[in-house]
Formats: C-alpha cells, sequence, structure tokens
C-alpha cells in the first residue's frame, strides 16, 4: 500500500518526520500520564489539582504556538527542528530536577510546548509541503512515530519504575533528544525547499487561492471545524492523563491496561497507513466527515467495560479515529486553504488541539473530584463525537464545492 519505491526515494525526508513524531512522545499525555501518581505522591495534589496544573501549563503552550507555529512557514525544518529538540531535552531535564509544586505548570508547559505543540506541528507541515501527490501516504509514514512512541515507551517505562527511581528515567528523554538534534540535521542536509512547494498551482485551496490564516478564521468551515479538532485532543489525552485511575476504577491493575497499548498501537497504525492511501486517491473532503464514528462506540465500550479483555475492543475503535486522525485533519488544512501560509494556519489549528489537550486532564480531573466518575463522562463524550459529525458532515461537502 506504501510502495518501496517512495520510501526509498523519499527516505531522509520522511526518516525526519518519524524522528520528529517520534520525539515528540516525551511532551506528550499518554507519556507524562505514566509518571502521574508519582508526581501526585511527591507534591501532594489531588487528581483536580495535577488535572488544573496540566491544563495551566498546557493552555499556556497553546497560546505561544498560535504565534510559533507561524515560524515553520519562515524556517526550514533543518534549522528549527534542532532548536525544538534542544528544548524538549531541557524540558525534561526540569521535570527530572524539579523540587518545587510551583514550578509545575512552567515544566508542563515547556513538555508540552516543544513536544506535543512544535515537534508534531514542524513534522505535520514539512510532510504538507513536501509532498504533493503522495501527502497522505508521506504523512501516514510521518506518524509512525506517534505510533511507534505509544506502543513502547508507556510499557517500558512501567516497566522500569519498578527498578528505577521516576526523576531518572526523564533522563532518558534529555539523552534521546540532545542525540535527536544532528541526527535530524544530517538527514535534512539537502532539505526540500517549502517555498517553491507552496507556490505552485496545484496546491491552491479553495477557490484556487492560496488563503491566509486571517481569511481562514474568517471563514465558516473553520469554526465548523474547531469542535472536531478540539474533541480527539481533549478526550483521547483525558483518557491517557487518567489511566491510572481509570484501572483503579476497575479494578485492574495499571501493567494490566497498558499491556493493551501495543494493540491500539498496532490498530493506529494500520489505519494511518489506510487513510493515507485512501486520502490520496478520494481526498480529505470524502473522508473527514466520518473518521471520528468509531469514537463514539469506543467511549461507550470504555464507559461499561467490566474485564480487561473488553478494553481491547474498546481501544480498536478508539484506535481506528485515532490513527485517520494523524492524517486526515493535516491533509485536509492543505487541501481546503493551499500551501503557502499552511504553517500558520496550522499553527492555529494546533493551538486548538493542544487547548483540547488541557480543557481534557483539567474537566475530567474536576468532574472525578466533584464524583462524577469517568464511566459517567465517557458516555457523555461519545455524545460530543456524534455532533462533530454532524457539524463535519453539513460543512465539508459544502464547502469542497469551491475546491
Amino acid at each position: 500500500m506504501i510502495e518501496r519505491d517512495f520510501l526509498v526515494r523519499n527516505a531522509p525526508f520522511l526518516a525526519a518526520g518519524v524522528l520528529m513524531t517520534f520525539m515528540s512522545s516525551f511532551g506528550q499525555t499518554f507519556f507524562i500520564s505514566v509518571f502521574a501518581g508519582e508526581i501526585r505522591a511527591e507534591f501532594g495534589l489531588t487528581h483536580g489539582e495535577w488535572g488544573g496544573i496540566y491544563a495551566m501549563g498546557t493552555a499556556l503552550s497553546a497560546l505561544v504556538m498560535v504565534w510559533a507555529g507561524s515560524l515553520s512557514d519562515r524556517f526550514r525544518v533543518r534549522a528549527l527542528g534542532p532548536v525544538v529538540l534542544i528544548g524538549l531535552a531541557l524540558a525534561c531535564l526540569a521535570m527530572a530536577l524539579n523540587p518545587a509544586v510551583w514550578a509545575l505548570p512552567l515544566v508542563v508547559f515547556a513538555l508540552r510546548f516543544f513536544g506535543q505543540g512544535m515537534s508534531s506541528h514542524i513534522a505535520m507541515v514539512a510532510m504538507t509541503r513536501w509532498f504533493v501527490a503522495t501527502r497522505g501516504r508521506a504523512l501516514s509514514v510521518a506518524t509512525m512515530g506517534f505510533a511507534f512512541g505509544e506502543a513502547v515507551l508507556p510499557l517500558l517505562f512501567v516497566a522500569l519504575m519498578g527498578l528505577v527511581d521516576w526523576r531518572l528515567l526523564w533522563g532518558i528523554g534529555v539523552l534521546l533528544c540532545l542525540l535527536g538534534a544532528p541526527v535530524l540535521g544530517r538527514l535534512l542536509g539537502q532539505e526540500r525547499t517549502p517555498a517553491a512547494l507552496a507556490k505552485s498551482n496545484s496546491n491552491t485551496g479553495m477557490q484556487g487561492r492560496h488563503w491566509t490564516r486571517r481569511q481562514a478564521i474568517t471563514h465558516r468551515l473553520f469554526w465548523m471545524m474547531v469542535p472536531a479538532i478540539l474533541g480527539p485532543s481533549a478526550f483521547i489525552t483525558a483518557f491517557f492523563f487518567h489511566q491510572v485511575h481509570f484501572a483503579q476504577i476497575k479494578g485492574w491493575s495499571h501493567l494490566d491496561l497498558v499491556a493493551f497499548f501495543p494493540v491500539y498501537t498496532v490498530i493506529s497504525m494500520a489505519a494511518m497507513i489506510l487513510s493515507g492511501w485512501a486520502l490520496d486517491r478520494v481526498g480529505s473532503a470524502r473522508l473527514t466527515p466520518y473518521y471520528q464514528l468509531p469514537m463514539v462506540l469506543g467511549f461507550l465500550i470504555c464507559a461499561t467495560a467490566t474485564e480487561p479483555v473488553a478494553m481491547g475492543a474498546g481501544l480498536f475503535c478508539l484506535a481506528l479515529s485515532t490513527g485517520a486522525n494523524a492524517t486526515l485533519p493535516n491533509a485536509f488544512w492543505a487541501e481546503f486553504y493551499g500551501t503557502a501560509h499552511v504553517g500558520a494556519i496550522k499553527a492555529l489549528a494546533a493551538a486548538v488541539m493542544v487547548l483540547g489537550s488541557a480543557i481534557g486532564p483539567g474537566l475530567t480531573g474536576l468532574l472525578i473530584d466533584g464524583g462524577i466518575g469517568l464511566e459517567t463522562q465517557y458516555v457523555g463524550v461519545a455524545g460530543f463525537f456524534v455532533l462533530t459529525t454532524v457539524m463535519m458532515a453539513l460543512a465539508i461537502p459544502r464547502a469542497a464545492r469551491d475546491l
């Protein structure tokens, strides 16, 4: 489905994308939440307090992303990427050494901004710029870094915490990020020129033109997409953020739960590849409206599961949507708004996504403290994704007439 010749010809560029998405793991919720129990115990925090701190740091990173994300329109990846990885290394070091609860929001901000925010953003903007006819395949390959991180890191670090102090484990992140910076520069020694591709007529959006960020935010389609951008980030983040608590209320061990994460990753990777393949053939306009429907069933299963094995089915459904979510929205912005200013436009979308990842843990943590359990909350989350699907199904086909 992804041709060998395509992989060989574009190996350095695809490897750079995989590297950046994998390194983003150290600022992603699925990794940080592995340490949730230790962080709360170390600083004496409730679920709501830790969720609030996480939300505060993440929301600040979303605000900064609105400005910083547009830097990808001005600088090459080989210049911007290593700076981001060094920043992420320093953020990991700060988490390892931080002695004070008041500094936690700043540490979370740095991890989320350099990790989930900029590392992911740079990789996705690069793929949408460097590739045109094969954009879907390029995105699906690059996003395998996310999948590999989700599959390997939680299971590995949960096992290591039984042997090594949790603070020392953040040193692994420091080392990997520092090693990744020169590797990225080496891979992109002959980096493609984004500007040349961005100005191509084949990369224009609706009405045959390149939209600026200001024009995009005055367009109805952008705002109809906002709940769909925010939703997966908010509630998949919340799921992973509260994984320790979720296992406890189900009466399972934490290891019983994370043992199913590789299943989630395998299905997510398959969904990435399939959605990338389909994207190159039928376009994002036909696929995007309905890709969140499996999340409806996934969260309903999470709400009602009584045995760990049932989580296999729930994670299967969640993975179908999250895999597609890694490719479809990124291609959507380039297809509908053009590529000349896609960094700035996607930076705003990324800020919404990051804001969602702040809202999810904070909101669910407060509801837990208020006596509304995760199982009840997940029924409401399923209803939310029904709403986002309806909104996309109404807005996208109408806008597609202008393509």
